[in-house]
């Protein structure tokens, strides 16, 4: 069945929890901002998987399916799962990130999103990712909930892959990037 009727007077239980939390609560906001960046980053899959690109013969599409698997584990994590991020995750979306960037020119000032649809939704994506972090971070300063280092780092390092597919996307695209004027 799709609904329970539990949640109806506004309270939700999480993983490992016997007791009921508000629907508004710092947990309840931080597991609600991380499926929202994990069902994003479907549409910014499909979209990359329409398009097809690659770098170093790793699809975009199966780039990002790998971190809506991650992003599972922190949500887990967060709703009181023994489960957390390992370094190795962290590690390896800094080398991506690194290959990514040695492709494309240098970063002299900020960008003017729009180049491509693809690149848009990535940047939506990055911006959502951000959100995510900042109420994952939240929860774990009040001390609700302690998230492992690895997890907190990973979410800190997502917001660079979606910029940086964001910026590859419209690179491969030929599509020059646009400097704010400030005027």
């Amino acid at each position: 069945m799709l609904y329970t009727r539990s949640g109806d007077n506004g309270s939700t239980n999480t993983f490992a929890c016997n007791q009921r939390i508000s629907k508004s609560s710092a947990v309840a906001e931080a597991l609600g901002s991380l499926d929202e960046i994990n069902s994003y980053l479907g549409l910014c899959k499909v979209k990359s998987d329409e398009v097809g690109y690659c770098v170093h013969k790793k699809k975009f599409s199966a780039i990002v399916h790998s971190v809506q698997e991650t992003l599972f584990i922190i949500q887990a994590e967060l709703a009181g799962a023994r489960m957390t991020v390992k370094k190795k995750k962290v590690t390896d979306m800094e080398k991506l990130v690194d290959t990514i960037e040695k492709i494309l020119p240098p970063i002299k000032t900020f960008f003017i999103s729009g180049g491509t649809e693809l690149g848009s939704i990535f940047d939506i994506a990055r911006t959502v990712s951000r959100r995510a972090e900042r109420r994952v971070v939240a929860v774990h300063e009040e001390g609700i909930v302690k998230v492992g280092k690895h997890s907190l780092a990973y979410l800190n390092r997502l917001s660079s892959i979606l910029y940086t597919l964001a910026r590859l996307s419209g690179h491969l695209s030929g599509i020059n990037e646009e400097a704010p004027k400030y005027k």
